[in-house]
């Protein structure tokens, strides 16, 4: 195996956790694991990568390049990659990854493997059918960009090595500019954030209207995690899209996913199937949400959550 690249994903200056979680799976991969650190006053961040075992980072450092957009980073990356020739390409799964890496993919004439969730004997796994299959795709040629689910892979640990480090001279064509980020909005909140949390509380139908989503956010707030919620709660207008988790929301794997009132219809269980523990809360012993469950709990959510919140408390301070 020649060279493994992980492409960091980065926001204001910060490198996401899922680009940790990318090194470990490169080195599972093997080759020379090396990495690329796309945007503005980012050389910083490529020392960082060397000090969890990525041997050499290419850093493309341009003011242009400080907020995302596809046809800039989709110039940068393809560039790269035709002139240095890597295997292996990891992208994460994340808005940002699906947006550009499949042009990126068409710009270089390279197959690409979406939302892997593992890797065996030098094949990938990925879910099909909604996560009721799993499929291994191996590579016929290369290079071969892949997608990689966040959440799934441990994070990488320091190593306390150095990067040698290479800065990319970086040029645009008049067309990678025609889009341009005049302002971003953001919500501020304590919680993490939904993909990357190691722990979600979910609400669906079963919560009854948007003000009792306050139990959900009084347990999340003491056990450190995001809130979720399912399509029937988002089309309901008690949720924004943004905390929608399923087929047409976003997929997750935390290590546990509490799913509150949420009757587990294919779609919703196709965004947080991966889950490492999952516990339900349902009236309906018979909810679909109990097959997957790896625990549950068959009563009145109004009375069992605000329980469960106490006992985690008392818990948390002893």
């Amino acid at each position: 195996m020649g060279k493994v690249w992980v492409v960091a994903e980065q926001r204001e200056g910060k490198l996401k956790k899922v680009t940790f979680e990318m090194v470990t799976l490169a080195r599972q991969i093997g080759g020379e694991v090396e990495g690329v650190v796309i945007g503005k006053d980012v050389k910083g961040l490529a020392s960082e990568l060397g000090e969890y075992g990525v041997g050499k980072v290419y850093v493309a450092d341009h003011p242009d390049l400080e907020q995302y957009t596809t046809a800039k980073y989709t110039r940068v990356l393809a560039e790269l990659i035709n002139k240095e020739k890597p295997e292996v390409v990891l992208i994460a799964n994340s808005a940002q990854g699906r947006d550009f890496a499949p042009r990126t993919a068409q710009r270089v004439g390279a197959g690409q493997i979406s939302d892997i969730t593992g890797y065996e004997e030098g094949v990938f796994v990925r879910p099909i059918y909604a996560g009721k299959a799993y499929t291994k795709v191996g590579a016929t040629s290369h290079p071969l960009i892949v997608t990689v689910r966040p959440n799934v892979f441990p994070a990488a640990e320091k190593t306390g090595g150095q990067a040698a480090i290479e800065e990319v001279a970086v040029s645009f064509m008049p067309e990678d500019l025609k889009a341009i980020v005049k302002e971003v909005v953001k919500q501020v909140s304590g919680r993490p954030e939904l993909t990357e949390a190691d722990i979600i509380v979910s609400g669906g139908r079963g919560m009854k209207g948007p003000e009792n989503f306050k139990l959900l956010e009084d347990l999340a707030d003491v056990l450190g995690a995001a809130v979720g919620a399912s399509r029937a709660a988002v089309d309901a207008g008690w949720r924004e899209h943004r905390y929608q988790v399923g087929q047409t929301g976003k997929t997750v794997s935390p290590s546990l996913y509490i799913a509150v009132g949420i009757s587990g219809a294919i779609q919703h269980l196709a965004g947080m199937g991966s889950s490492k523990v999952i516990v339900a809360i349902n009236k309906d012993p018979e909810a679909n949400i109990f097959k997957v469950a790896d625990y549950g709990i068959v009563g009145d959510l109004f009375e069992i959550v605000p329980l469960l919140t106490e006992e985690f408390k008392k818990l948390l301070k002893s």
